[in-house]
């Protein structure tokens, strides 16, 4: 059999839960995404608890909360220590996600899923690879070949391709085919054949308009109530598809000069918008060029003012203003308070541009017909005063005496077990045995011992092999020069702080948090979380428009169809949408087409044979090779022999073979073909897709319309009568090719 391949969903099958999926390759269990969602509901990591520490490594797609947002938790309470791989953006972006979902649910509750120190420690695992970078692993997974891919999704979002023993597994989820402002479509149509296929169905019935159709009707929708003296919420993620957006803004507000204020608020927005301006290389070829050439970084925002405090705001109360704020669910964070406060006002517009996830807010506003009131939950953080100040301050007194006495008990014993330790190692060798008997005190605090005077120092231990009682010696063998001891230079220059690591109130932060952040972190004022309930009239207006990047239902099937994978895994789509494409690829696709439920294991192991193959040294003697670009080919004959169970020795045939058939090798561009005829003479052009060479030549290009994916075998016909110019042109044709 080939390589053996099970898939086993932890979440997000038949629904929009949180992505996580437990793939084994020839028994290395690889785990694909680890999500979470913004309600932060651990009932839905309890499949993932159960397997964790059989984990070996960890592959993240994209940087947001539904692709990464449970590794902290995971590596807190369930020991998965396996390491970590994403792109440098996925790093990055998925950090500062992080960071942001922590600080806006600190503000308002006691948050004690994870810390700032668990998301360093689970992010410090993170190994980071380049688009196209094949890595190889190690120890367990030796032999396993694993690249990231463009997704075209989000920034650094990947398509993950792993492959064994020559057979590819690809996993694609959230992937976008058309190329946006700040990204480049998927390369997921380059991909053809692979043995297994794990992509998503979340998009399956959908349908889009067109981009420019889409990107004018946004711009109205804003412009209409910016007119009306309104203001325009957008809730959006913190790292993730904002960046579209805000490019989109900025763009339109440049061309027609406007004048109205644009602010991203986050508690990393400035930090955000630093690393996303150092990941030119990740995004389109557009904002690469167009920095190549002007040095214009398409981050370096005119029109969007970078805020990371909500009260920055209240200068512009009453002013028509477009605010982009965490969170999308409307579930914590900025965009929770904002959105009370404007949705009491009719001139106002909440815009969605991505589904909410479910359970929460933004879901519940985006049903047909939307609610007209909802009830919320306001929380904030106060300072305690009074009684409650009194108690909790008695409170860590006595956990401080507490720890005082435990750390007292602890040292106690810790000097037990040194002194215990002293004299035993004192008495092992000949020089330092004490003999009680021969001991006599002396007047001056001196001890005798067998005539001889030593010194006892508490705590210094002589080293078993001395002869007697020695004092560490340690020489100076620093060099002088006729102006004293020889200095380095760099021993007293002052190290510049690290602008992307700082240490708050004992943790250690690998980003740097803006400066509000930073204040929440350092406010060690005793403080307690007060709530209350409110019902919100929703007079505002609620718009959703699709900006989430996903490639549409049309698309996917038709980028399923050309992949054209032997087997093919559905995952993260609600169950209609499932089911559909479902039926759809195993009459369309192939006949292997599986939709597995959760913790449910499916075995798709390739039906073929995988064997290496080692060729003899006897059948290499008579082998003669050919330059071909950077390769050499052959043509040989020879007869296999099985060495072991996954071994075929190639060894020379018993008897001589009849002479085999000339064969091309090489690939023929018909345009490549005509510039070359042109340069020997011939008049050449195109004409229905074929090549008119001369008056009665004809050179065309047919595949083979049985293989999918066009992986078959071309043949190149050549048409025309028997003269002169048809040996000619042949013969071009021929050097075109290699001939075994």
């Amino acid at each position: 059999m080939g390589t053996s391949v099970q898939v086993t969903p932890l979440s997000g099958v038949y629904g929009e839960n949180p992505l996580c999926y437990l793939v084994a390759i020839d028994g290395f269990n690889l785990l694909m995404d680890c999500g979470w969602n913004d309600l932060f509901d651990p009932s839905l990591l309890q499949p993932l608890s159960r397997v964790a520490k059989s984990i070996d490594a960890v592959l993240i797609s994209h940087p947001d909360i539904l692709h990464l947002g449970a590794l902290p938790y995971a590596r807190k309470h369930f020991g998965l220590s396996a390491p970590v791989y994403a792109t440098e953006p996925v790093y990055r972006l998925g950090l500062l996600t992080m960071y942001d979902h922590y600080l806006s649910r600190r503000q308002i509750s006691d948050f004690d899923m994870f810390t700032l120190d668990d998301i360093d420690a689970a992010f410090q695992n993170v190994i980071r690879l380049k688009y196209s970078q094949n890595y190889h692993l190690s120890e367990n997974g030796e032999g396993i070949v694993i690249a990231p891919h463009v997704a075209g999704h989000l920034l650094g979002g990947t398509i993950w391709k792993i492959t064994k023993d020559g057979e590819d597994v690809v996993y694609a989820v959230d992937f976008n085919h058309r190329k946006e402002r700040h990204l480049n479509g998927t390369v997921l149509e380059s991909f053809v054949r692979p043995a297994v296929l794990i992509t998503d169905a979340y998009n399956a019935l959908n349908n889009q308009v067109y981009k420019r159709q889409r990107d004018q009707e946004f711009i109205d929708a804003i412009l209409r109530v910016l007119r009306a003296d309104g203001t325009v919420l957008l809730p959006v993620d913190t790292a993730g598809r904002v960046l579209e957006l805000i490019l989109i803004l900025e763009q339109y507000w440049a061309q027609q000069h406007l004048s109205f204020p644009i602010f991203f608020l986050t508690n990393v927005a400035s930090s955000t918008v630093e690393y996303v301006k150092s990941f030119l290389e990740w995004m389109s070829d557009s904002i690469a060029k167009s920095f190549e050439h002007t040095r214009d970084n398409a981050f370096l925002l005119k029109y969007v003012t970078l805020i990371i405090n909500k009260s920055d705001l209240e200068n512009y109360a009453g002013v028509p203003k477009v605010v982009l704020t965490s969170m999308a669910s409307l579930e914590v964070g900025f965009s929770h308070d904002i959105f009370v406060e404007l949705a009491t006002d009719a001139k106002n517009i909440v815009l969605f541009t991505e589904r909410g996830q479910f359970g929460t807010l933004a879901r519940m506003l985006q049903v047909d017909p939307p609610p007209k009131a909802v009830k919320v939950t306001m929380s904030k953080r106060v300072p305690l005063v009074g009684d409650e100040l009194k108690a909790y301050e008695e409170e860590q007194e006595k956990i401080k005496k507490e720890e005082a006495v435990k750390k007292a008990s602890i040292v106690k014993v810790e000097e037990v077990r040194a002194t215990s330790s002293h004299l035993s190692e004192s008495t092992k060798g000949d020089s330092m045995v004490i003999d009680p008997a021969s001991a006599t005190a002396s007047p001056k605090g001196s001890s005798h011992f067998r005539g001889q005077m030593d010194i006892l120092i508490d705590g210094f231990t002589p080293p078993s092999t001395s002869v007697a009682p020695t004092f560490p010696f340690f020489e100076n063998t620093a060099e002088w020069d006729d102006f004293g001891e020889v200095i380095n230079p760099d021993d007293y220059v002052i190290q510049e702080e690290d602008s992307n690591h700082m240490v708050v109130n004992g943790k250690s932060l690998d980003v740097k948090p803006d400066e509000a952040s930073v204040h929440l972190l350092l406010d060690s004022t005793p403080s307690k979380v007060v709530s209350h309930e409110l019902t919100v009239q929703v007079k505002c207006a609620l718009l959703y428009m699709d900006f989430e990047g996903r490639s549409d239902g049309r698309s996917v099937k038709s980028i399923i169809s050309h992949v054209a994978p032997l087997k093919l895994v559905l995952v993260h789509g609600s169950a209609e949408a499932t089911e559909h494409l479902k039926m759809h690829c195993a009459k369309h696709v192939c006949p292997h087409v599986y939709a597995p439920q959760i913790e449910e294991t499916i075995d798709v192991t390739s039906d073929l044979c995988a064997y290496k193959v080692q060729l003899s040294e006897k059948l290499m003697s008579n082998v003669l090779f050919r330059k071909m670009v950077e390769n050499e080919i052959s043509w040989m004959d020879s007869v296999a022999e099985k060495t072991n169970e996954k071994v075929l020795t190639l060894l020379p045939p018993p008897s001589a073979l009849p002479t085999h058939k000339s064969v091309l090798v090489g690939d023929l561009k018909l345009a490549d073909f005509k510039q070359y005829l042109s340069t020997k003479g011939v008049q050449v052009e195109f004409a229905g897709g074929a090549l008119k060479c001369g008056e009665h030549i004809t050179v065309r290009k047919i595949s083979d319309s049985s293989q999918k994916g066009g992986t078959g075998p071309q043949q190149i016909v050549i048409e025309g009568p028997l003269c002169e110019d048809y040996y000619k042109i042949r013969g071009h044709l021929y050097s075109q090719f290699y001939l075994l």
